[in-house]
């Protein structure tokens, strides 16, 4: 598609509204977070013109990783970045503001790593939009990572394309707040189903306690705790280990 032939900008708002408006019904809100940024990379590689490919770029403790990609043989252009530290996506995250870089031949001093790492891909252009969770001001915000575009065409990514991806990396956001919800519940009850768990296996060895030594349940506790300090293992355990030795007999 050449410039020329591009939709109107209207016609291409209305394909990114539909795009998200299709991706927000279709999320799950029990998915794990990259496959909704695997999901979100889909859908803008569908919805904005002249993008190739696109990937998301998340921020770990252990530094930036690529969390979707919809072309896994482009990888190589954002760990290039990582490998150097340095290069648009880098820059759009340190900036906050979207950044635009080209791979020509006579275009290599600014991101070295990254312009072999495109030409060798025969990525012509590349957009990087900052990813942050907060209420939109930039003091406020946190930064998660950047959204990736890739194109064949040395004149992709126009300004408005630009303003059109402002709208992903909000769905963006608000799927990555969603996600962590989820996994905040999830984990919240994972670790009261423990508690229980361990609250009901401690009464039970309490009772064995009581009915073998004729000792009272405050008794009971404190030998198991006593056992606990003793051994230098959890209090759950000490339980364990005493009702599987009397099933054991």
């Amino acid at each position: 598609m050449t410039r020329s032939e591009r939709p109107a900008p209207l016609a291409r708002l209305d394909d990114v509204t539909l795009a998200l408006e299709n991706l927000r019904v279709g999320i799950d809100d029990e998915e794990p977070v990259d496959a909704v940024l695997q999901r979100l990379a889909e859908t803008a590689v569908n919805a904005i013109a002249d993008a190739d490919a696109v990937s998301v770029t998340v921020l770990d403790e252990a530094g930036p990783r690529t969390a979707a990609i919809t072309h896994g043989e482009l990888i190589g252009i954002d760990q290039a970045q990582y490998a150097a530290g340095d290069g648009p996506c880098l820059l759009a995250v340190r900036t906050h503001e979207p950044v635009r870089a080209v791979s020509k031949p006579d275009n290599t001093e600014l991101w070295p790593a990254f312009a072999a790492a495109a030409q060798d891909c025969g990525v012509l252009a590349y957009l990087a939009v900052p990813l942050l969770l907060g209420s939109g001001s930039r003091d406020g915000d946190e930064l998660v990572g950047s959204l990736n575009l890739y194109s064949r065409i040395d004149g992709a990514f126009d300004p408005f394309d630009q303003k059109l991806m402002r709208l992903f990396t909000g769905a963006a956001s608000a799927a990555i707040s969603n996600a962590r919800r989820w996994y905040h519940a999830r984990q919240q009850i994972r670790h009261l189903e423990n508690a229980l768990t361990s609250r009901a296996e401690i009464d039970q060895a309490k009772g064995v306690l009581m009915a073998v030594h004729g000792i009272s349940a405050t008794e009971a506790f404190d030998r198991l705790v006593e056992q606990s300090q003793r051994r230098n293992i959890k209090l759950r355990q000490v339980a364990i280990d005493l009702l599987e030795s009397v099933r054991s007999r």
